[in-house]
Protein backbone atom coordinates (compact mmCIF):
# COMPACT_ATOMS: atom_id res chain seq x y z
CA UNK A 1 0.00 0.00 0.00
CA UNK A 2 1.44 3.44 -1.03
CA UNK A 3 1.43 5.94 1.88
CA UNK A 4 2.85 9.56 1.87
CA UNK A 5 4.68 10.79 4.08
CA UNK A 6 5.12 14.69 4.85
CA UNK A 7 5.58 17.12 7.87
CA UNK A 8 5.55 20.88 8.11
CA UNK A 9 4.55 23.25 10.02
CA UNK A 10 2.21 25.29 8.14
CA UNK A 11 -1.03 24.14 10.32
CA UNK A 12 0.96 25.25 13.84
CA UNK A 13 -1.41 25.94 16.41
CA UNK A 14 -4.26 25.94 14.42
CA UNK A 15 -7.11 23.73 15.82
CA UNK A 16 -9.07 21.51 13.48
CA UNK A 17 -12.19 19.81 14.14
CA UNK A 18 -12.31 16.43 11.97
CA UNK A 19 -15.91 14.39 11.46
CA UNK A 20 -15.83 10.61 10.44
CA UNK A 21 -12.05 10.60 12.07
CA UNK A 22 -12.29 7.31 13.21
CA UNK A 23 -11.43 5.56 10.48
CA UNK A 24 -9.92 5.80 6.32
CA UNK A 25 -10.06 9.40 5.02
CA UNK A 26 -10.90 10.67 8.30
CA UNK A 27 -8.38 9.38 9.78
CA UNK A 28 -5.61 9.90 7.30
CA UNK A 29 -6.85 14.09 7.44
CA UNK A 30 -6.49 13.89 11.03
CA UNK A 31 -3.17 11.90 11.32
CA UNK A 32 -1.29 14.28 8.29
CA UNK A 33 -3.14 17.81 9.46
CA UNK A 34 -1.51 16.88 13.22
CA UNK A 35 1.83 16.32 11.52
CA UNK A 36 1.91 19.65 9.88
CA UNK A 37 1.33 21.40 13.77
CA UNK A 38 -2.54 21.04 14.16
CA UNK A 39 -4.34 20.84 17.24
CA UNK A 40 -6.98 18.30 16.22
CA UNK A 41 -10.35 17.71 17.62
CA UNK A 42 -10.73 13.92 16.15
CA UNK A 43 -14.59 12.83 16.32
CA UNK A 44 -16.27 10.00 15.29
CA UNK A 45 -19.22 8.29 15.78
CA UNK A 46 -17.16 5.81 17.57
CA UNK A 47 -16.04 7.13 19.97
CA UNK A 48 -13.72 4.61 20.68
CA UNK A 49 -11.62 4.82 17.55
CA UNK A 50 -11.69 8.46 18.17
CA UNK A 51 -9.94 7.98 21.18
CA UNK A 52 -7.89 5.75 19.44
CA UNK A 53 -6.78 7.54 16.67
CA UNK A 54 -6.03 10.61 18.93
CA UNK A 55 -3.03 8.61 20.31
CA UNK A 56 -1.44 7.53 17.47
CA UNK A 57 -1.16 11.33 16.33
CA UNK A 58 1.90 13.24 17.19
CA UNK A 59 2.08 15.14 20.53
CA UNK A 60 -1.41 13.22 21.64
CA UNK A 61 -1.99 15.12 24.62
CA UNK A 62 -2.73 17.51 22.64
CA UNK A 63 -5.59 17.00 20.45
CA UNK A 64 -9.22 15.91 21.84
CA UNK A 65 -11.31 12.92 20.87
CA UNK A 66 -15.11 13.20 20.77
CA UNK A 67 -17.93 11.19 19.94
CA UNK A 68 -19.79 12.86 17.19
CA UNK A 69 -22.98 11.98 15.33
CA UNK A 70 -23.07 13.74 12.45
CA UNK A 71 -26.77 13.03 12.07
CA UNK A 72 -27.83 14.66 15.46
CA UNK A 73 -28.19 18.51 15.97
CA UNK A 74 -28.18 17.75 19.24
CA UNK A 75 -24.60 15.78 19.30
CA UNK A 76 -23.00 17.98 16.51
CA UNK A 77 -23.96 21.35 18.70
CA UNK A 78 -21.99 19.63 21.79
CA UNK A 79 -19.25 18.53 19.68
CA UNK A 80 -18.32 21.91 18.28
CA UNK A 81 -19.25 23.75 21.95
CA UNK A 82 -16.92 21.41 23.64
CA UNK A 83 -14.32 21.62 20.96
CA UNK A 84 -14.09 25.35 21.55
CA UNK A 85 -14.28 25.40 25.20
CA UNK A 86 -10.98 22.68 25.37
CA UNK A 87 -9.00 24.81 22.78
CA UNK A 88 -10.91 28.33 23.03
CA UNK A 89 -11.62 28.86 19.78
CA UNK A 90 -12.35 27.23 16.10
CA UNK A 91 -10.22 27.38 13.13
CA UNK A 92 -11.02 24.41 10.65
CA UNK A 93 -13.51 22.19 9.79
CA UNK A 94 -12.88 19.56 7.90
CA UNK A 95 -16.36 17.71 6.94
CA UNK A 96 -15.83 13.80 6.12
CA UNK A 97 -18.19 11.60 8.04
CA UNK A 98 -19.99 10.37 5.48
CA UNK A 99 -21.00 6.73 2.94
CA UNK A 100 -23.46 4.82 1.79
CA UNK A 101 -24.89 1.59 2.29
CA UNK A 102 -25.95 -1.41 -0.24
CA UNK A 103 -29.46 -0.80 -1.65
CA UNK A 104 -31.59 -2.28 -4.94
CA UNK A 105 -32.19 -0.76 -8.23
CA UNK A 106 -33.49 2.99 -8.31
CA UNK A 107 -37.47 2.21 -9.04
CA UNK A 108 -37.12 -0.18 -5.82
CA UNK A 109 -34.99 1.83 -3.21
CA UNK A 110 -37.71 3.26 -1.12
CA UNK A 111 -37.86 6.64 0.63
CA UNK A 112 -36.14 5.45 3.88
CA UNK A 113 -32.82 5.04 2.06
CA UNK A 114 -33.09 8.20 0.62
CA UNK A 115 -33.82 9.99 3.92
CA UNK A 116 -30.89 8.17 5.51
CA UNK A 117 -28.22 8.80 2.77
CA UNK A 118 -29.55 12.41 2.74
CA UNK A 119 -29.17 13.03 6.27
CA UNK A 120 -25.62 11.74 6.58
CA UNK A 121 -23.82 13.06 3.49
CA UNK A 122 -25.66 15.99 3.00
CA UNK A 123 -27.36 17.60 6.39
CA UNK A 124 -24.58 15.89 8.52
CA UNK A 125 -21.99 18.26 6.95
CA UNK A 126 -24.57 21.01 6.59
CA UNK A 127 -25.51 20.72 10.62
CA UNK A 128 -21.48 20.99 11.41
CA UNK A 129 -21.17 23.92 9.53
CA UNK A 130 -24.12 25.67 10.37
CA UNK A 131 -22.74 24.84 14.31
CA UNK A 132 -19.52 26.49 13.27
CA UNK A 133 -19.70 29.30 11.52
CA UNK A 134 -19.80 31.61 14.19
CA UNK A 135 -16.65 30.40 15.93
CA UNK A 136 -14.62 30.55 12.19
CA UNK A 137 -15.46 34.07 11.94
CA UNK A 138 -14.30 34.37 15.57
CA UNK A 139 -11.22 32.89 14.21
CA UNK A 140 -7.96 35.12 13.36
CA UNK A 141 -6.10 32.18 12.13
CA UNK A 142 -7.49 32.41 8.69
CA UNK A 143 -10.65 30.00 8.86
CA UNK A 144 -11.82 27.21 6.55
CA UNK A 145 -14.23 24.74 5.78
CA UNK A 146 -13.28 21.36 3.76
CA UNK A 147 -15.25 19.03 2.78
CA UNK A 148 -15.00 15.89 1.54
CA UNK A 149 -17.47 14.53 -1.39
CA UNK A 150 -17.34 12.26 -4.06
CA UNK A 151 -16.69 12.72 -7.98
CA UNK A 152 -19.84 10.42 -7.84
CA UNK A 153 -21.13 14.39 -7.69
CA UNK A 154 -20.12 14.62 -11.27
CA UNK A 155 -20.17 11.14 -13.05
CA UNK A 156 -23.10 8.53 -13.01
CA UNK A 157 -21.31 5.86 -10.97
CA UNK A 158 -24.96 5.04 -9.86
CA UNK A 159 -26.12 4.72 -6.46
CA UNK A 160 -28.40 7.59 -7.10
CA UNK A 161 -29.59 8.38 -3.11
CA UNK A 162 -25.25 8.75 -2.53
CA UNK A 163 -24.79 10.50 -5.67
CA UNK A 164 -27.31 12.79 -5.12
CA UNK A 165 -26.19 13.84 -1.72
CA UNK A 166 -22.91 14.21 -2.37
CA UNK A 167 -23.97 16.54 -5.75
CA UNK A 168 -25.90 18.54 -3.14
CA UNK A 169 -22.91 18.51 -0.58
CA UNK A 170 -20.83 20.23 -3.56
CA UNK A 171 -23.83 23.05 -4.32
CA UNK A 172 -24.20 23.51 -0.61
CA UNK A 173 -20.36 24.37 0.38
CA UNK A 174 -20.37 26.53 -3.36
CA UNK A 175 -23.16 28.64 -1.41
CA UNK A 176 -21.36 29.15 1.34
CA UNK A 177 -17.94 29.90 -0.19
CA UNK A 178 -19.92 33.13 -1.41
CA UNK A 179 -21.54 33.83 1.77
CA UNK A 180 -19.10 33.37 3.91
CA UNK A 181 -16.14 34.77 1.77
CA UNK A 182 -16.94 38.65 3.34
CA UNK A 183 -16.17 37.29 6.44
CA UNK A 184 -12.74 35.51 5.11
CA UNK A 185 -13.50 32.12 5.63
CA UNK A 186 -12.60 30.34 2.49
CA UNK A 187 -15.02 26.73 1.64
CA UNK A 188 -13.22 24.38 -0.46
CA UNK A 189 -14.57 20.56 -1.67
CA UNK A 190 -12.23 17.53 -2.28
CA UNK A 191 -13.91 14.69 -4.40
CA UNK A 192 -12.24 11.98 -3.98
CA UNK A 193 -12.61 8.76 -6.26
CA UNK A 194 -12.50 5.33 -5.66
CA UNK A 195 -10.15 5.16 -2.00
CA UNK A 196 -8.89 2.11 -0.23
CA UNK A 197 -10.73 1.89 3.32
CA UNK A 198 -12.80 -0.85 5.07
CA UNK A 199 -15.84 -0.82 2.97
CA UNK A 200 -13.90 -2.03 -0.32
CA UNK A 201 -12.55 -5.12 2.53
CA UNK A 202 -15.45 -7.62 2.11
CA UNK A 203 -15.68 -7.04 -1.37
CA UNK A 204 -14.24 -9.49 -4.09
CA UNK A 205 -10.85 -8.01 -5.45
CA UNK A 206 -11.21 -4.90 -2.95
CA UNK A 207 -10.79 -1.50 -4.17
CA UNK A 208 -8.07 -2.73 -6.81
CA UNK A 209 -10.25 -4.55 -9.01
CA UNK A 210 -11.59 -1.03 -10.08
CA UNK A 211 -7.27 0.22 -11.08
CA UNK A 212 -8.31 -0.63 -14.88
CA UNK A 213 -10.49 2.85 -14.94
CA UNK A 214 -7.96 4.95 -13.51
CA UNK A 215 -5.41 6.15 -16.00
CA UNK A 216 -2.78 6.81 -13.15
CA UNK A 217 -2.71 3.02 -12.55
CA UNK A 218 -4.17 2.56 -9.20
CA UNK A 219 -6.92 3.73 -7.01
CA UNK A 220 -6.29 6.14 -4.18
CA UNK A 221 -4.53 5.71 -0.95
CA UNK A 222 -6.31 7.77 1.91
CA UNK A 223 -3.37 9.81 2.26
CA UNK A 224 -3.78 10.94 -1.16
CA UNK A 225 -7.01 12.34 0.07
CA UNK A 226 -5.91 14.04 3.15
CA UNK A 227 -2.79 15.70 1.03
CA UNK A 228 -5.30 17.79 -0.65
CA UNK A 229 -7.61 18.46 2.47
CA UNK A 230 -4.78 19.93 4.02
CA UNK A 231 -3.37 22.04 1.43
CA UNK A 232 -6.84 23.61 0.99
CA UNK A 233 -6.94 23.87 4.64
CA UNK A 234 -3.73 25.88 4.68
CA UNK A 235 -2.83 29.14 4.29
CA UNK A 236 -1.01 27.89 1.05
CA UNK A 237 -4.56 27.96 -0.38
CA UNK A 238 -5.33 31.62 1.06
CA UNK A 239 -6.81 32.50 -2.26
CA UNK A 240 -9.02 29.54 -3.21
CA UNK A 241 -12.51 29.85 -2.04
CA UNK A 242 -16.04 27.76 -3.80
CA UNK A 243 -13.75 25.39 -5.46
CA UNK A 244 -14.05 21.62 -6.04
CA UNK A 245 -10.72 19.62 -6.50
CA UNK A 246 -10.94 16.05 -7.33
CA UNK A 247 -8.46 13.49 -6.50
CA UNK A 248 -9.32 10.83 -8.99
CA UNK A 249 -6.04 9.62 -10.27
CA UNK A 250 -7.19 11.30 -13.46
CA UNK A 251 -10.58 9.09 -13.85
CA UNK A 252 -13.05 12.43 -15.16
CA UNK A 253 -10.29 12.60 -17.78
CA UNK A 254 -10.42 9.29 -19.03
CA UNK A 255 -13.13 7.38 -21.47
CA UNK A 256 -16.55 7.51 -19.65
CA UNK A 257 -17.28 4.59 -17.69
CA UNK A 258 -20.77 4.50 -18.37
CA UNK A 259 -21.92 0.96 -20.04
CA UNK A 260 -19.09 -0.87 -18.74
CA UNK A 261 -16.90 1.04 -15.93
CA UNK A 262 -17.16 1.11 -12.21
CA UNK A 263 -20.97 1.95 -12.32
CA UNK A 264 -22.62 0.86 -9.45
CA UNK A 265 -19.73 -0.48 -7.75
CA UNK A 266 -18.71 2.64 -6.32
CA UNK A 267 -19.12 2.57 -3.13
CA UNK A 268 -17.06 4.91 -1.49
CA UNK A 269 -16.44 8.29 -3.27
CA UNK A 270 -16.36 9.84 0.11
CA UNK A 271 -15.78 8.83 3.64
CA UNK A 272 -16.28 5.96 6.10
Amino acid sequence: MKTLEFVSSRMEDRVVLVTGAGNGIGRACAIRLAQEGARVVVADLDGDAARSVAGELPRPETHLPLQLDVTSTESVNNAVSESVLHFGRLDVLVNVAGGDVGHPSFEDTDDTTWEEMLNLNLLGAMRCCRAAVAHLKASTHDPAIVTVGSVNAQIAFGSEPYSTAKAGLSALMRNLAASLAPDGIRVNTVEPATTRTRVWDPQPGGADRLRPFYPLGRVGEPADIAAAVAFLASSDAAWITGHVLPVDGGLLHASSPLGGGPGDQQRDGAAD
